[in-house]
């Protein structure tokens, strides 16, 4: 599904991946402003993301450029946690890839 998002967003319909139900309470151009950012801090490579400051900044002004994503990469796998204890206040998390 995240790289069928990611087909969408770049045939320029990214309204598409919006859930119907919210569709009549939201602005249509905040709603892709917000895709548009978040995908910006999804990019593989850390220095290409923005800081949370840009963030800020670019969910807050409306004349600000944003630079175009490319296509972020996407997770493999899933984490599982396992949660074990052997006594009330003790607690043993173990992670693993699925």
């Amino acid at each position: 599904m995240k790289k069928k998002a990611w087909n969408i967003w770049c045939e320029n319909k990214g309204l598409e991946l919006m859930d119907p139900l919210i569709e009549k309470s939201c602005v249509s151009s905040e709603v892709l402003k917000c895709m548009h950012i978040g995908l910006l801090c999804v990019q593989e490579d850390a220095a290409d993301r923005p800081t949370m400051s840009s963030v800020v900044h670019m969910l807050a002004s409306d004349n600000v450029t944003v630079p175009s994503p490319t296509r972020p990469a996407f997770s493999v796998g899933r984490f599982a946690i396992e949660r074990r204890s052997s006594s009330p206040n003790t607690m043993v998390i173990t992670l693993s890839m699925k």
